[in-house]
Protein backbone atom coordinates (compact mmCIF):
# COMPACT_ATOMS: atom_id res chain seq x y z
CA UNK A 1 0.00 0.00 0.00
CA UNK A 2 1.28 3.42 -0.55
CA UNK A 3 0.19 6.80 0.74
CA UNK A 4 -0.76 9.89 -0.40
CA UNK A 5 -1.39 12.85 1.80
CA UNK A 6 -2.65 15.74 0.19
CA UNK A 7 -3.95 19.29 1.71
CA UNK A 8 -7.47 17.81 0.73
CA UNK A 9 -7.64 14.73 2.40
CA UNK A 10 -5.44 11.01 1.50
CA UNK A 11 -5.25 8.46 -1.24
CA UNK A 12 -4.35 5.30 -0.88
CA UNK A 13 -3.01 2.92 -3.43
CA UNK A 14 -3.17 -1.08 -2.63
CA UNK A 15 -1.91 -3.41 -4.33
CA UNK A 16 -4.40 -6.10 -5.28
CA UNK A 17 -5.32 -8.58 -7.65
CA UNK A 18 -8.39 -11.19 -7.57
CA UNK A 19 -10.69 -8.09 -6.18
CA UNK A 20 -9.81 -6.55 -9.30
CA UNK A 21 -11.42 -8.83 -11.72
CA UNK A 22 -14.38 -6.85 -13.12
CA UNK A 23 -14.05 -4.05 -11.39
CA UNK A 24 -14.43 -0.50 -13.23
CA UNK A 25 -13.03 2.94 -12.11
CA UNK A 26 -16.56 4.12 -9.66
CA UNK A 27 -16.89 0.98 -8.51
CA UNK A 28 -17.20 0.27 -4.43
CA UNK A 29 -14.93 -1.81 -2.55
CA UNK A 30 -14.46 -2.38 1.05
CA UNK A 31 -11.13 -1.65 2.45
CA UNK A 32 -11.02 -2.98 6.31
CA UNK A 33 -14.47 -2.57 6.13
CA UNK A 34 -15.06 0.72 4.82
CA UNK A 35 -16.76 1.07 1.58
CA UNK A 36 -14.46 3.61 -0.68
CA UNK A 37 -14.92 4.44 -4.38
CA UNK A 38 -12.15 3.50 -6.99
CA UNK A 39 -10.44 6.28 -8.24
CA UNK A 40 -7.87 4.66 -10.64
CA UNK A 41 -6.48 1.52 -11.31
CA UNK A 42 -4.18 -0.97 -13.00
CA UNK A 43 -4.04 -4.83 -13.52
CA UNK A 44 -2.48 -4.90 -10.03
CA UNK A 45 -3.41 -1.73 -8.28
CA UNK A 46 -6.47 0.84 -7.30
CA UNK A 47 -6.42 3.92 -5.56
CA UNK A 48 -9.06 5.19 -3.06
CA UNK A 49 -9.30 8.48 -1.77
CA UNK A 50 -10.36 9.13 1.67
CA UNK A 51 -12.38 12.00 3.07
CA UNK A 52 -11.37 13.63 6.88
CA UNK A 53 -13.90 12.27 8.41
CA UNK A 54 -13.03 8.90 6.97
CA UNK A 55 -10.04 9.15 8.79
CA UNK A 56 -11.54 10.48 11.93
CA UNK A 57 -14.07 7.80 12.11
CA UNK A 58 -12.16 4.84 11.07
CA UNK A 59 -8.15 3.06 10.77
CA UNK A 60 -7.79 3.98 7.33
CA UNK A 61 -6.17 7.62 8.60
CA UNK A 62 -3.20 5.60 10.44
CA UNK A 63 -2.22 3.08 7.96
CA UNK A 64 1.29 3.28 6.96
CA UNK A 65 3.05 2.22 3.31
CA UNK A 66 3.63 -1.85 3.91
CA UNK A 67 0.76 -2.17 5.79
CA UNK A 68 -2.44 -5.04 5.41
CA UNK A 69 -6.05 -4.56 4.62
CA UNK A 70 -8.76 -6.43 3.87
CA UNK A 71 -10.35 -6.09 0.85
CA UNK A 72 -14.15 -7.29 -0.47
CA UNK A 73 -16.38 -5.97 -3.68
CA UNK A 74 -19.94 -4.95 -3.56
CA UNK A 75 -22.51 -7.76 -3.46
CA UNK A 76 -24.33 -6.80 -6.83
CA UNK A 77 -27.94 -6.55 -6.70
CA UNK A 78 -28.71 -9.60 -8.04
CA UNK A 79 -26.13 -11.68 -5.98
CA UNK A 80 -26.26 -14.18 -3.33
CA UNK A 81 -26.86 -12.35 0.07
CA UNK A 82 -24.04 -15.01 2.27
CA UNK A 83 -24.17 -13.79 5.89
CA UNK A 84 -24.89 -10.89 7.79
CA UNK A 85 -25.46 -7.67 6.39
CA UNK A 86 -22.80 -4.96 5.87
CA UNK A 87 -22.57 -2.06 4.55
CA UNK A 88 -19.05 -0.95 4.55
CA UNK A 89 -20.33 2.02 6.63
CA UNK A 90 -17.99 2.32 9.85
CA UNK A 91 -19.28 3.73 12.76
CA UNK A 92 -16.24 3.38 15.22
CA UNK A 93 -12.97 1.41 16.05
CA UNK A 94 -12.43 -0.78 18.78
CA UNK A 95 -8.94 -1.31 20.38
CA UNK A 96 -8.57 -5.21 20.46
CA UNK A 97 -7.55 -5.88 24.13
CA UNK A 98 -6.92 -9.66 24.33
CA UNK A 99 -5.76 -12.99 22.68
CA UNK A 100 -6.66 -15.99 23.35
CA UNK A 101 -6.25 -19.22 21.65
CA UNK A 102 -8.77 -22.00 21.81
CA UNK A 103 -7.96 -25.19 20.23
CA UNK A 104 -6.75 -24.17 16.37
CA UNK A 105 -9.07 -21.15 16.92
CA UNK A 106 -8.35 -17.49 18.56
CA UNK A 107 -10.68 -15.69 20.55
CA UNK A 108 -10.20 -12.08 20.24
CA UNK A 109 -11.31 -9.51 23.07
CA UNK A 110 -12.20 -6.01 22.01
CA UNK A 111 -13.21 -2.85 24.22
CA UNK A 112 -15.76 -0.66 22.37
CA UNK A 113 -16.99 3.29 23.42
CA UNK A 114 -19.93 3.03 25.41
CA UNK A 115 -22.22 4.66 22.85
CA UNK A 116 -22.08 1.13 20.59
CA UNK A 117 -22.08 -1.30 23.06
CA UNK A 118 -25.65 -1.35 22.67
CA UNK A 119 -25.42 -2.65 19.44
CA UNK A 120 -23.39 -5.51 19.77
CA UNK A 121 -25.37 -8.79 21.21
CA UNK A 122 -24.03 -12.14 21.91
CA UNK A 123 -24.49 -14.10 19.07
CA UNK A 124 -25.52 -11.38 17.02
CA UNK A 125 -22.83 -10.22 14.36
CA UNK A 126 -20.37 -7.42 14.45
CA UNK A 127 -18.42 -5.96 11.33
CA UNK A 128 -14.78 -6.04 12.11
CA UNK A 129 -12.16 -4.63 9.46
CA UNK A 130 -15.35 -5.32 7.06
CA UNK A 131 -15.05 -9.04 8.27
CA UNK A 132 -18.52 -10.13 9.47
CA UNK A 133 -18.45 -11.96 12.88
CA UNK A 134 -20.32 -13.46 15.49
CA UNK A 135 -19.92 -12.52 18.85
CA UNK A 136 -19.03 -14.71 21.44
CA UNK A 137 -19.64 -12.98 24.61
CA UNK A 138 -20.34 -9.02 25.59
CA UNK A 139 -18.53 -7.98 28.60
CA UNK A 140 -19.61 -4.51 30.76
CA UNK A 141 -16.67 -2.75 27.98
CA UNK A 142 -16.94 -4.50 24.82
CA UNK A 143 -17.37 -8.32 23.26
CA UNK A 144 -15.46 -11.20 21.80
CA UNK A 145 -15.12 -12.70 18.56
CA UNK A 146 -14.39 -16.30 17.47
CA UNK A 147 -11.66 -16.91 14.23
CA UNK A 148 -11.89 -20.33 13.22
CA UNK A 149 -8.41 -21.66 11.63
CA UNK A 150 -9.69 -21.11 7.96
CA UNK A 151 -10.47 -17.86 8.63
CA UNK A 152 -7.21 -16.71 10.35
CA UNK A 153 -5.59 -17.82 7.34
CA UNK A 154 -7.32 -14.96 5.37
CA UNK A 155 -7.97 -12.15 7.17
CA UNK A 156 -5.51 -9.24 8.48
CA UNK A 157 -7.11 -9.22 12.00
CA UNK A 158 -5.60 -12.73 13.52
CA UNK A 159 -2.22 -11.17 12.97
CA UNK A 160 -3.11 -7.27 15.17
CA UNK A 161 -1.74 -6.91 18.47
CA UNK A 162 -3.43 -6.16 21.22
CA UNK A 163 -3.63 -2.43 21.14
CA UNK A 164 -4.72 -2.35 17.38
CA UNK A 165 -7.55 -0.08 16.91
CA UNK A 166 -9.85 -1.75 14.36
CA UNK A 167 -13.08 -0.44 12.13
CA UNK A 168 -16.08 -1.27 13.38
CA UNK A 169 -20.00 -1.44 12.12
CA UNK A 170 -22.59 -2.88 14.23
CA UNK A 171 -25.98 -4.56 13.34
CA UNK A 172 -27.98 -2.01 11.01
CA UNK A 173 -31.50 -3.01 12.17
CA UNK A 174 -30.57 -2.51 15.44
CA UNK A 175 -29.30 1.14 14.99
CA UNK A 176 -32.65 1.92 12.55
CA UNK A 177 -34.76 0.21 15.95
CA UNK A 178 -32.61 2.66 18.00
CA UNK A 179 -34.12 5.18 15.41
CA UNK A 180 -37.68 4.20 15.07
CA UNK A 181 -37.93 4.05 18.76
CA UNK A 182 -36.43 7.77 19.25
CA UNK A 183 -38.44 9.30 16.81
CA UNK A 184 -40.30 12.37 17.64
CA UNK A 185 -41.47 13.74 14.94
CA UNK A 186 -38.84 16.11 15.07
CA UNK A 187 -35.11 15.17 13.73
CA UNK A 188 -32.88 12.81 15.53
CA UNK A 189 -28.98 13.27 15.28
CA UNK A 190 -27.12 10.24 15.52
CA UNK A 191 -23.65 9.46 15.13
Amino acid sequence: MHRDDTSGGVTLRIRASVVLDGTSIGDSISVNGTCLTVTARDSDWFDVGLAPETCLKTNLGSLAPGDSVNLERSTPANGRLDGHIVQGHVETTARLTSRVVDGDSLRLFFDIPARYLKFVVAKGYVAIDGISLTVVETTPTGFSVMLIAFTQGRVSLAGQDVGYQANIETDIVGRYVERFMAWSGEEVTTS
